[in-house]
């Protein structure tokens, strides 16, 4: 496990072996998915996003893809009050 301090400004310095591993280079890009209580995912925006398959847990529930698209559209008009 690497480990990074974030500065005063709310900035931090991805460490050495981590921009390596990912292949950033100056000026790269990175997201931020936040993925569960005090857990984030980096990833470097140079990448294919099919890195991220099977790095979230499966839901313990079925759900059909309606419902999803439902639940998502009321979801978004609560965040829009």
């Amino acid at each position: 496990m690497v480990t990074a301090f974030v500065a005063a400004d709310g900035s931090v310095t991805v460490p050495r072996s981590v921009r390596k591993a990912l292949g950033l280079e100056q000026g790269g890009r990175i997201e931020f998915l936040s993925y569960g209580e005090g857990q984030v995912l980096l990833v470097a925006k140079n990448l294919s996003p099919s890195i991220l398959k099977g790095s979230l847990p499966k839901p313990d529930i079925d759900c059909a893809a309606e419902d999803m698209v439902e639940f998502a559209a009321k979801r978004a008009a609560m965040a829009s009050k």
